[in-house]
């Protein structure tokens, strides 16, 4: 073979679905033309090679990668030297050799062994071409490999992502009859799980179900929780059941995980089930598996169960509730309005020597506000220093909702001036219902004021804070100061909504600029925002009114035939004209009051 083939670029080929990378420049070839006379002379001259100290080894490493040993794998047996020399030949031939001649590969047959291969892995420090080692090993020289080298490529392509070439390294291991074990088997799981793989994860559990391998808690309890967080709860209460039995046996954390999805997703009764079912694998309900079932109940306004089962938990002694306990169900009397319900709980707890905190307290602030009692809202807030509780911006924005909600905006005011003295910034709700209410008042420069501080800040606002202001403007006739606070708002990264568009092209058309309302409409479904029939028929009807039929008409057909809107029905092309030819005045004046009631309330 001539020496300036050994000068030649690698040309590594795909393995799988891998590309090798290039490794020219990270290792320049030493070795040349010598290499396979290396190899020859080797074979000639290794049985009087003295054995190795063990010093050699990660010396011998350090000269071929530049690097350190890689760690976390025991050897079989110690390396000899001779076998050192081997590794590291074998590692340069898989770097930049051209084919193997007949002689290279007939002594690489007697000698290469499991464990020598292993080594060879494990210095190459790179999957692709242990993998490429691997299937070359195994096609030409029917090597059966170790467990050590099963294990290093999967747990290298697990931590690289490279799942479709662990699951074949993985097949590999099982039709070379090795066993894997659960801690292998729980990697990859896991990996897999965290890709959000999951049907390769719930593939590999139905594989090993034959294979007797004990499957870990631990990894199945993980692949649960990421399927729940991904919103498969439905699938995740399957695979359970598909795995029950075959070598897994599920603990608290298992049925923790699928009753807390299961109510997130609003399905407690299904919940229940698995509630009631844990004690068949000795597994009793901790306070954690309780809170999350009456957190569930509270959730779905079935209040009055959770009560019942809080006072079960109480009656038993173990667990003993917990703040969140009471919390939970206080906050679902407070939503419901009762709030004399969430006051006799939160003496209770307060008697059971449970210490409120500060959500506690925020939750009665905010249901006190929300009937209308802020006398017994302003006094709560006043015992949060005996509990040892700090307000914060959810305790300020729930009393400036309720002093709102009284109609006393002033002392919203003075709130949210003492909020900003304690360096409490407000947050999005804050903006919104103070704005929403000095609109209502028609102190729209006011409003407007805050729409300039929301500016400054790095909140990323709603169209419902704008809404209101760009209304009031448009009412008093300020288009143009109605447009800019759109400027604004597109600025903030917030866009128009439905109510936006009907609010500005209504504007428009009070104030006869007819052609922009009918731009702001174009431009309304260029966004693919749709209108329903408040903005087609307030927009019809005001374009009639102002002699342009032909223009009210195509609007109308338009979104009959494009948007496909639900009430397209009412706005049939051969009708509606007719219609408003009789009562043009009256369909303007009640479709402006329709769009007033369907302007959103600011709630948190």
């Amino acid at each position: 073979m001539k020496g300036r083939e050994f000068n030649k670029k690698p040309k590594f080929k795909k393995i799988g679905h891998l590309q090798e990378d290039n490794f020219e420049s990270r290792i320049r070839p030493r070795y040349g033309v010598g290499l396979h006379m290396t190899l020859f002379s080797f074979t000639t001259r290794a049985s009087r090679v003295r054995p190795a100290s063990k010093l050699f080894i990660p010396q011998n490493h350090v000269q071929f990668h530049g690097g350190s040993h890689p760690q976390g794998y025991k050897d079989v047996r110690i390396v000899q030297k001779h076998e050192a020399w081997f590794v590291k030949v074998v590692c340069t031939l898989f770097f930049y050799s051209q084919p193997l001649n007949d002689s290279c590969l007939g002594y690489l047959r007697m000698n290469l062994t499991p464990s020598i291969e292993f080594q060879v892995v494990k210095w190459l420090n790179h999957p692709a071409f242990g993998l490429k080692l691997f299937e070359f090993s195994r096609v030409n020289f029917n090597i059966t490999h170790s467990f050590q080298t099963y294990n290093l490529l999967l747990r290298s392509f697990c931590n690289m992502g490279l799942h479709l070439s662990a699951k074949l390294v993985f097949d590999y291991m099982r039709i070379d009859g090795h066993l894997p074990d659960s801690s292998v088997v729980g990697s990859m799981i896991s990996s897999f799980a965290r890709a959000g793989n999951f049907g390769m994860a719930k593939t590999l559990l139905a594989e090993i179900q034959s294979d007797e391998v004990g499957i870990s808690v631990f990894s199945v309890n993980n692949l649960l929780n990421m399927m729940i967080k991904q919103n498969q709860v439905e699938e995740a209460v399957s695979l359970y059941k598909e795995n029950l039995g075959s070598n897994f046996y599920p603990d608290n954390w298992t049925f923790n995980i699928l009753i807390q999805g299961l109510c997130k997703a609003g399905q407690v009764d299904q919940a229940f089930e698995f509630f009631y079912g844990m004690r068949s694998f000795d597994c009793s309900p901790d306070i954690l598996t309780y809170n999350t079932i009456i957190g569930g109940l509270c959730r779905a306004n079935e209040v009055d169960r959770g009560h019942k089962l809080l006072n079960e938990i109480q009656s038993r002694g173990d667990p003993a509730p917990d703040v969140v306990t009471y919390t939970s169900v206080i906050s679902g009397y407070c939503k419901l309005g009762k709030m004399w319900e969430a006051s006799a709980l939160f003496n209770q707890m307060i008697n059971s020597g449970t210490v409120p905190t500060v959500v506690t307290l925020n939750v009665l602030i905010d249901g006190f506000g929300k009937v209308g009692d802020m006398l017994s809202a302003k006094s709560m807030f006043g015992k949060m220093v005996s509990f040892g509780c700090v307000a914060d911006v959810v305790t300020f924005t729930s009393l400036i909702d309720g002093y709102c909600r009284n109609g006393d905006v002033n002392q919203s005011l003075q709130l949210w001036n003492a909020m900003k003295a304690r360096n409490i910034p407000p947050n999005v709700y804050t903006f919104a219902i103070t704005i929403n209410a000095l609109c209502k008042e028609n102190r729209l420069h006011e409003a407007r004021e805050l729409l300039r501080e929301l500016k400054c800040t790095s909140i990323v606002p709603k169209p419902f804070i704008f809404n209101p202001v760009i209304d009031g403007f448009c009412k008093l006739g300020d288009l143009d100061e109605a447009n800019l606070i759109v400027v604004e708002m597109e600025e903030k990264k917030c866009y128009p909504d439905k109510v936006t568009f009907t609010i500005l092209i209504i504007g428009h058309c009070m104030k006869g600029r007819m052609l922009d309302a009918i731009g702001i409409f174009n431009k309304m479904l260029s966004v693919g925002c749709t209108p329903d029939f408040v903005t087609v028929n307030s927009l019809a009807s005001l374009l009639f009114k102002a002699g342009m039929p032909i223009e009210a008409s195509r609007v109308t057909t338009i979104v009959s035939q494009d948007m496909k809107l639900a009430s397209s029905s009412s706005l049939d092309n051969n009708v509606p004209l007719r219609i408003n030819r009789v009562v043009p005045v009256a369909a303007t004046q009640s479709t402006v009051s329709t769009l007033k009631h369907k302007l959103p309330s600011i709630q948190r």
